[in-house]
């Protein structure tokens, strides 16, 4: 478990930058936090090291898909009332290609997260400073968390 303290929006999206490029391009970070934590300036920072410059939050349509290379799908399981409606729009299908899957609200759908994956928890809201807590899930993200990195 790796913990930093993040004081800026700008603080964010580097971390989710910095992330992302940890994650070796392929995989699945499950985003965890209150309403106004950041966990969409974390996906947008996620996003950015992919080459994708405009990100919204993908509330109302579940899932949003960036023709990268690989490909990046952005879950908000918000309005989901449990793990079935997810699978009834393909889930199974993302979770057998080759992209990073990144997903907020990871935790209203715990039965549909990989074992393996990287929990990003985000604490604080408003204009306060934010607490991130990463927490790897399975070997290779172990292996890429294994030491601190300097973001």
């Amino acid at each position: 478990m790796i913990r930093y303290t993040v004081k800026t929006e700008s603080d964010m999206l580097a971390l989710g930058e910095r992330v992302a490029a940890l994650c070796s391009r392929c995989g699945f970070i499950a985003l965890y936090g209150d309403l106004g934590a950041g966990k969409t300036v974390f996906a947008r920072g996620v996003a950015r090291a992919f080459g994708v410059r405009h990100v919204s939050s993908p509330t109302f349509t579940i899932v949003c898909e960036y023709p990268t290379d690989p490909k990046l799908y952005h879950f908000d399981a918000y309005r989901l009332s449990d793990a079935d409606e997810l699978y009834a729009i393909g889930y199974s299908d993302y979770l057998r290609e080759d992209a990073l899957i990144l997903m907020e609200w990871a935790n209203l759908v715990p039965d549909a997260l990989p074992k393996d994956r990287l929990d990003v928890t985000i604490e604080g809201s408003g204009l306060d400073e934010r607490t991130v807590t990463i927490t790897p899930r399975g070997m290779k993200y172990e292996e890429a968390f294994h030491e601190d990195p300097c973001i």
